[in-house]
């Protein structure tokens, strides 16, 4: 059986699932999927990290992909203690931030055994 993926485009979301999106430490979801988060999926400008309505940020906009690291740590922890809930990761960090998947994919290596954690494709 094939893991699930995050899927390129996410419009919709069932009621316990997560958006996870790259962010900026100020939450200004100006762009990208930031702004699909503010605008379809409850971000709440001027937050940056964590959960708010049915997404949650991961900053990557404040340094080198080993700033990145703590956030994704946290949220993984996150995911684990909140077993009802499904998170699509999009491609963080891989868009406006300018990281490539070969660089931000590692960080998630943990995530690989933590069922409600959905990747995106060869994550």
């Amino acid at each position: 059986m094939n893991k699930r993926v995050t899927p390129e485009f996410i419009t919709s979301l069932e009621p316990n699932e997560i958006f996870v999106f790259g962010s900026n430490l100020k939450g200004m979801h100006g762009g990208g999927a930031a702004y699909v988060a503010y605008r379809k999926f409850g971000a709440i400008m001027g937050q940056g990290v964590g959960l708010q309505g049915q997404s949650y940020a991961i900053p990557t906009m404040q340094g080198g992909v080993e700033t990145i690291r703590p956030y994704v740590d946290e949220f993984i922890q996150f995911a684990k203690l909140h077993t009802e809930l499904t998170f699509l990761v999009t491609r963080i960090g891989c868009g406006i931030a300018g990281f490539t998947d070969e660089e931000i994919s590692p960080l998630f290596k943990a995530a690989h055994g933590v069922e409600n954690i959905v990747l995106p494709p060869n994550w």
